[in-house]
């Protein structure tokens, strides 16, 4: 039975590297942010929105809670979950969890070209973006460090790039699990 989390940064790669690594391992896919969107039948930004950041928050905690239950899956949590609630807790005694560590000016490049519309960053670019997201993981950084592995994440450029962080991603995952079976 695996439980993998990955989390880290909004543009970290959580949704990259998580799909391929359950694809490679066989593992379920799990995105939490989608999860909620499915359950809840509305999208994060209109949760946001319509009622607020501290009900959103909350319906993160109440499903990481749901699928720390689940087995063999790979979850890529949304950037906020681990610093809210006893989120980090939840994820490290569920199973294993892995920040994805990524530069300012690297996520501030990806953040720029992504499409993905991000309610949080509107209307932020240039020296704006590269200061929210200092502060940001000045201030998320003591939740993300809690995780149990650590994965340098800024070369995500090519599929090479990406193959290259799956294998060492997957052979990282296998001696945490084989290094528990032991004990």
């Amino acid at each position: 039975m695996q439980r993998i989390f990955l989390i880290g940064f909004m543009g970290a790669g959580k949704t990259t590297l998580g799909k391929a690594l359950a694809r490679r391992m066989g593992l379920s896919y799990i995105d939490t942010d989608h999860f909620i969107e499915n359950r809840y039948r509305k999208k994060v930004s209109d949760i946001f929105a319509c009622e607020g950041e501290d009900k959103f928050r909350d319906l993160e905690h109440r499903v990481i809670c749901e699928i720390a239950e689940f087995e063999n899956v790979v979850v890529s949590s949304g950037g906020g979950l681990p610093c809210f609630y006893d989120n980090m807790k939840v994820m490290n005694q569920a199973g294993l969890t892995v920040y994805l560590e990524v530069s300012v000016d690297e996520l501030a490049t990806r953040l720029t070209l992504s499409k993905t519309a991000r309610p949080v960053l509107q209307g932020r670019q240039g020296p704006e973006l590269t200061s929210f997201i200092t502060e940001s993981l000045r201030k998320r950084s003591v939740f993300y460090k809690q995780a149990k592995l650590s994965l340098d994440a800024n070369l995500m450029a090519t599929k090479g790039d990406i193959s290259t962080l799956i294998d060492h991603l997957e052979r990282q995952v296998n001696n945490y699990f084989v290094s528990l079976s032991l004990h």
